[in-house]
């Protein structure tokens, strides 16, 4: 009787998600859909209650301008007689948005010889639209979420002649460099950092839907959009920018894992060529060696591409020591990996029930796993080997635990078959507990999505993701993205800003 409720809540849910399709597609209103406030409640459930603070109110603090102060004397209409009693300070902060149109004449000589010379622009003007602008104009879409025909509005309405096509090229054209200094920062994180947490979303490029990835940690954030969510696209994007394939120790040990047969790893370890510059290099290479020709389960040509390209990875040093942290996405299962224990609970959580006695066996587990939680969190703090030995025990106790609750207790032996990924943190105390972080930096690639839907050419995509990035890390190395542009554009007396990816191999830089 229980599977069958089981079964009746599983065809109740596919059929309400039906509706909501059928629903779209004739353009029909369809349920609002409200997310919570925060991106787990387990943190915030975990936390110990605040004791409520007593005294006097605070207030804002002293305001300390970024900008030179200018002191100017207002005077004041007295009587006769007065006394001088001093100055009292009141600051006011504004802007100046103002357009500026300079008409540089460049001197042009004529040689002896017959050249012609002529006198070069001061540094940082580059095409018709100063430095100023172009970092005005990259900070408000980028960072601001502006849209385009908006910021062309914008920039009419305080006097510069530009259209929306000369807009876009602002935006694109040119850029090279910051799509090379985002992939030197995907680079260093992979280098260096101890974990790295990952996620993706739905993304649309030239017409059609695919998928960004995020990649990242505390130091540094990277997005790459691609029409695949695979886990040949992972470890694509996991290569940085490289184009190889390598077979060697971590590429056969991956096609182990993944159990391709003994018979073709050793066919491949036979040939004397172990690297080769392109897809088409590889692919030539498998099917002289005859695997394209084959038809079985798991696909050959599939696995030794997967082995490959993380051989290729590891090679560049790129994960050699680090966590991969995901939500359980299965493309993202690569190297050593952790699970996040949020949407681990989740799964509980949205346990359809059908009686008391479900529900009460659902409370309690709930309430296990918080407790859990929160033990994990104090161990990150102060890790020792009794403690972890404890925690293993107790995770066992919890996970394999018969509660009558059919459908959880096979969701909590799912669970427990998990349980490496999910006590990564015992033996690495560094890596988070969840991918609060990956949600965090994806949420303005959403809103960019929402607010300009796709891409159309493709490097307009590589603009778009490089720039979200590089304003992400931005924000985490402490940089303010208005300093970083000024640097990158040479507006005059900007302030000087290293390469991002100096800052984030600094972090991991050993003393």
């Amino acid at each position: 009787m229980i599977e069958l409720f089981g079964k009746l809540g599983e065809l109740e849910k596919g059929f309400s998600e039906q509706r909501e399709e059928i629903a779209r597609l004739k353009r029909l209103k369809g349920r609002p859909d409200i997310k919570p406030s925060t991106p787990s409640g387990m943190d915030k459930a975990t936390e110990p209650t605040k004791p409520a603070k007593k005294g006097k109110r605070r207030f804002r603090g002293k305001v300390t301008p970024r900008v030179k102060i200018e002191d100017k004397v207002v005077k004041a209409a007295v009587p006769e007689g007065s006394r001088f009693k001093g100055h009292e300070p009141f600051l006011v902060q504004d802007l100046v948005i103002s357009a500026t149109a300079t008409c540089y004449l460049r001197e042009r000589w004529e040689t002896p010889d017959g050249r012609t010379i002529l006198a070069p622009l001061p540094e940082g003007v580059d095409g018709h639209f100063g430095p100023e602008l172009r970092r005005f104009v990259l900070m408000q879409y980028h960072q601001g979420q502006s849209t385009l025909p908006r910021l062309a509005t914008f920039l009419r309405s305080v006097g510069v002649a530009i259209s929306k096509r000369q807009l876009q090229r602002l935006l694109t054209d040119k850029q090279a460099d910051f799509v090379a200094e985002a992939q030197d920062v995907l680079r260093a994180g992979l280098e260096t950092s101890p974990f790295v947490s990952v996620d993706d979303t739905g993304a649309r490029h030239a017409g059609k839907n695919g998928f960004c990835t995020q990649i990242g940690n505390d130091w540094f954030t990277w997005f790459g959009t691609r029409a695949s969510k695979s886990r040949l696209n992972f470890l694509d994007l996991l290569r940085a920018g490289h184009t190889d394939y390598v077979l060697n120790d971590a590429a056969y040990s991956y096609m182990r894992k993944h159990a391709l047969s003994a018979p073709l790893i050793a066919s491949l370890m036979a040939e004397p060529e172990t690297c080769f510059d392109d897809p088409k290099a590889w692919l030539a290479h498998l099917k002289r060696l005859g695997f394209t020709e084959l038809d079985v389960t798991p696909d050959p040509v599939r696995i030794a591409t997967e082995g490959a390209l993380w051989g290729s990875v590891q090679s560049h040093k790129f994960l050699c020591d680090a966590v991969v942290l995901s939500d359980d996405a299965g493309q993202f299962n690569v190297g050593e990996h952790a699970l996040c224990w949020v949407h681990a609970e989740r799964l509980v959580h949205k346990l359809d029930t059908f009686s008391d006695r479900h529900r009460a066996a659902q409370t309690r587990v709930r309430g296990l796993i918080w407790d859990f939680y929160a033990s994990l969190k104090a161990y990150r703090l102060k890790p020792s080997p009794r403690r972890a030995d404890a925690l293993r025990a107790r995770f066992d106790r919890i996970f394999l635990r018969r509660t009558g609750f059919v459908t959880l207790d096979r969701l909590l032996k799912r669970l427990h078959a998990n349980k490496a990924e999910l006590l990564m943190a015992l033996d690495r105390p560094e890596t988070p507990l969840h991918t609060n972080g990956s949600e965090n930096d994806i949420r303005c690639y959403v809103t960019r999505r929402k607010v300009s839907a796709g891409t159309r050419s493709d490097i307009g995509r590589d603009c778009r993701d490089a720039f979200l990035g590089l304003a992400k890390t931005c924000d985490k190395l402490g940089i303010a993205v208005w300093d970083y542009l000024g640097s990158r554009l040479k507006v005059a007396g900007h302030k000087l800003v290293q390469p991002l990816d100096q800052y984030v191999r600094a972090r991991f830089r050993p003393a």
